[in-house]
């Protein structure tokens, strides 16, 4: 780890100079300087001290940054196939995410398991057919090009009202899937 470009990067983003660093920890501005160019390095107490007065603890600073995983191939996906539908995971292991998007396939004149009410919310926009979202006692039709959003309080499920299958993303908040 290269602890000055580190302390440098913290110290920008703060939008501090050198010397109103060295101020907040009682050093000199020739001494920011060095350890930035990695041409000093300083004792425990010290590097703490700049920490504090960077918004950080030591803990936080030697942290590795682990490098996520941003874009998910066809490949990557998990399919589920009943008789009813086909259920494709978008995001491997969302089920730790704040979010779960599942790509649904529903044959005509079929519908999802039905979901008890549950905490948080659920989202989908329909890529093809027609189909229909039952809350409750309540259908509200949603067709190709066409988005839905509920809170998930109600029992819930989706019927396909079209000809053919239909299509649709279905994202859930906390995942439930």
């Amino acid at each position: 780890m290269e602890l000055g470009k580190k302390i440098k990067r913290m110290r920008l983003q703060l939008g501090l100079t050198q010397a109103e660093l060295a101020d907040r920890c009682e050093l000199t501005k020739g001494y920011i300087s060095q350890l930035e160019n990695d041409l000093n390095s300083p004792s425990i107490a010290t590097l703490t001290d700049i920490l504090s007065a960077l918004g950080s603890s030591l803990a936080a600073f030697f942290q590795e940054e682990k490098s996520e995983k941003v874009v998910f191939g066809k490949e990557e996906f998990i399919e589920k196939t009943t008789e009813n539908e086909t259920l494709n995971w978008l995001i491997p292991n969302a089920q730790k995410n704040m979010m779960e998007p599942v790509l649904v396939e529903l044959s005509e004149n079929r519908a999802t398991a039905s979901d008890v009410p549950h905490e948080g919310e659920e989202f989908g926009y329909v890529l093809e057919g027609k189909i229909a979202i039952v809350l409750g006692n309540k259908r509200h039709l949603c067709k190709k090009g066409e988005a839905f959003y509920y809170p998930a309080s109600k029992p819930h499920f989706i019927e396909n009202k079209g000809k053919g299958a239909a299509k649709f993303l279905w994202v859930s908040t906390p995942p439930n899937f």
